[in-house]
């Protein structure tokens, strides 16, 4: 009798770092643009108390479950041919997300 082979679904992880990684982006992109148009920083400003801040969090937060969510879907039950490129994208979506909020990029880009 063959052995038997043990296969894993780890799409649904991989789902899960990715996301994260879009979400952590979305924080990064919409901080760079609330800091460069007065118009986005006021359409971001959902909690007057905390200012634009509660439109980004509340933006990026909604896109990673957004992103969650599809791609769980479409992975849930595979294995990714490429794991590699995904952990690679998921990393690079990070960094990107923290060179976008140091506050020498936005004030360069936004030209303060």
């Amino acid at each position: 009798m063959p052995a038997k082979e043990n296969t894993f679904s780890t799409g649904g992880a991989w789902a899960a770092i990715l996301a994260a990684g879009i979400g952590c982006f979305t924080f990064g992109l919409l901080a760079d643009l609330s800091e460069s148009s007065k118009k986005v920083s006021g359409f971001l400003n959902i909690y007057h108390p905390t200012g634009d801040l509660s439109g980004k969090s509340t933006g990026a937060v909604v896109i990673w479950l957004i992103a969650w969510a599809i791609l769980h879907y479409t992975w849930k039950n595979k294995a990714p041919k490429s794991p590699g490129i995904i952990a690679f994208l998921s990393i690079a979506l990070v960094i990107a997300s923290l060179v976008a909020t140091f506050p020498p990029f936005f004030e360069m880009i936004s030209g303060h």
